[in-house]
């Protein structure tokens, strides 16, 4: 809870003087739809912490061993195990006289991103270019028996993520992707009881049967014990919330104020609440 004061602050602004009932908390995690990396390297395997593992499951295999490979061999973000000719990318950038530059798949290792001797080595028959290349549903039941890698992939999947590639680019994910990727690493981790989330507009773009996977994954939250607040309009979201705090009267500058608070009946029921109606007919029988 807040102390707020209008003292000090500018038009429009409420000053904060305090805050209440923090002293719970030992995490706070902003969830937006920014990418989860800031190059084309970067990927869900990468944020999710997997890479590392798949890597030394790599290294530990008797071919790799025979060969003296350690587990830098099997990223492409090292020279020694990736391709050198395109440095890892899998593809090249190809000049164009007076238009944009093009990018064209690379011609030494098709794609693969590693050197043919790094893909010599293959666990149950596939290599690492293989795995990076699979999605989370198909690398789930690969790796069913590594709990250090499955937890990560089972997080991915519960999220509604299990067509991604491990490997794919962080900079071709959507935002509402990206929000999820960042959701199930939260999801993977062990629950304290003591972590507030903090969600801006997490629905935007979202089609309404992800809304639902999205509400049952910040229910899980929840159940373990840590607090989610989700700033957003879409009306599945607030009909499922403890405590749902109205703004208004209007939008823009014509908001700001809190015309209405407490459990979705009660905003329903208000007769000042903008989104009482709307939120009155979500909770209807016939919805």
């Amino acid at each position: 809870r807040a102390a707020t004061s209008p003292r000090g602050a500018g038009a429009g602004e409420v000053a904060a003087t305090g805050l209440e009932g923090a002293g719970g908390l030992t995490r706070v995690v902003a969830v937006d739809a920014a990418p989860i990396g800031r190059t084309p390297r970067s990927s869900p395997a990468s944020y999710m912490g997997m890479a590392e593992p798949i890597r030394d499951l790599f290294a530990s295999l008797p071919e790799a061993r025979a060969r003296g490979y350690a587990a830098a061999r099997f990223s492409y973000n090292k020279k020694g195990g990736r391709c050198e000719t395109c440095q890892g990318d899998g593809v090249v950038k190809v000049p164009m006289y007076l238009m944009p530059d093009v990018y064209a798949p690379c011609e030494a290792c098709g794609g693969a991103r590693f050197a043919r001797e790094t893909l010599e080595v293959r666990y149950r028959g596939y290599t690492i270019a293989d795995i990076f290349a699979m999605e989370v549903d198909a690398a789930l039941e690969l790796f069913a028996p590594i709990p250090s890698i499955a937890d990560k992939l089972d997080a991915l999947h519960a999220v509604g993520l299990g067509y991604l590639e491990l490997g794919r680019s962080a900079m071709t994910l959507s935002g509402g992707e990206a929000q999820r990727v960042k959701l199930a690493r939260e999801l993977a981790r062990r629950g304290t009881g003591q972590t507030l989330y903090v969600l801006d507009e997490p629905t935007t773009g979202l089609h309404f049967v992800d809304v639902e996977l999205l509400v049952d994954l910040l229910q899980r939250l929840v159940e373990r014990g840590d607090t989610v607040v989700a700033v957003d309009h879409r009306v599945d979201l607030v009909k499922v919330a403890d405590h749902v705090i109205d703004l208004g009267p209007g939008g823009g500058d014509a908001g700001g104020q809190i015309v209405a608070e407490g459990t979705p009946e009660q905003i329903a029921r208000h007769p000042d609440a903008p989104t009482g109606p709307y939120v009155a007919r979500a909770l209807s029988p016939r919805g």
